[in-house]
């Protein structure tokens, strides 16, 4: 599983007031500790207004590179923001993110033809908002392809957002979602099914059980790269069980590992 460690967004409260007080101090630990849960990206995102967007992400990526090496998943609602704010990125890591609004894709995909190695999240919206049936968002995904090949962008280095939304509003569980990736996966087996886990429980009790059923559930039908906060071990414990029941993990190798290195599990 690629995990995307979710933490330093400043739409996170006590983030918002850490970006806001300039507690670098907080922001690199938390950092540190996305790092040392077996993160494999630290996502970045300021949520702040996008006139001092550029110069807050500068600030809040060199924290992050100052305490890990792990490289930056760069993220902002503007293309233009992600343009800029990635050329202060030690390596290559994902630019999150593009989808079919407005001109983002054509901001954004020629800095991927130019920088080979960095990949990006695309998310399966567009100029009308978000598609509500399978029909709809497989058809913004068809668009975003042949974009993609226009750039010569191949599919690995696409992580496709097929939208999580909240459960409690949905008519029919996760169907619709799990339909999409699974037409996404037979069509481009190389490409990686991402998305935002914990946008499943909004507004239901015990949030954490949820997270992880949907997890097990999506995994199944082909998520592997997730967006989420790596300090949740009982997720985290959930990953790597999964990965070996589905036979991605030979001779539970990756499992016993991480158990050894006290990712999962009792607190050692």
């Amino acid at each position: 599983m690629i995990i995307i460690g979710e933490k330093i967004n400043g739409s996170i409260p006590s983030m918002g007031k850490a970006i806001a007080e300039k507690n670098e101090e907080y922001i690199k630990d938390i950092a540190r500790k996305q790092a040392d849960a077996g993160a494999t990206y630290i996502d970045v995102c300021a949520s702040v207004a996008e006139d001092v967007e550029v110069e807050t992400m500068k600030w809040l990526i060199d924290l992050v590179q100052s305490v890990t090496d792990l490289p930056i998943a760069v993220d902002s609602p503007s293309a233009e923001v992600i343009a800029e704010a990635y050329k202060f990125c030690n390596k290559p890591g994902i630019l999150n993110s593009v989808s079919g609004e407005g001109n983002k894709m054509d901001v954004l995909f020629p800095i991927m033809k130019e920088n080979p190695e960095w990949e990006c999240v695309a998310l399966l919206s567009d100029d009308t908002g978000i598609p509500q049936s399978a029909e709809d968002r497989l058809r913004v995904f068809d668009k975003i392809m042949a974009k993609a090949k226009e750039y010569d962008i191949a599919p690995s280095r696409l992580h496709i957002d097929p939208l999580i939304e909240m459960l409690c509003t949905s008519e029919d569980g996760i169907s619709m979602v799990v339909e999409v990736m699974e037409t996404i996966k037979k069509q481009y087996p190389d490409i990686h099914i991402t998305g935002a886990v914990s946008n499943i429980s909004f507004n239901l009790p015990v949030r954490k059980i949820l997270n992880q059923a949907f997890t097990v559930l999506a995994m199944n039908a082909g998520l592997d790269s997730a967006i989420f906060d790596p300090l949740n071990r009982d997720l985290m414990g959930m990953i790597y069980a999964t990965e070996a029941m589905l036979g991605l993990d030979d001779y539970c190798m990756e499992y016993i590992g991480a158990y050894r290195e006290g990712l999962i599990g009792p607190v050692k």
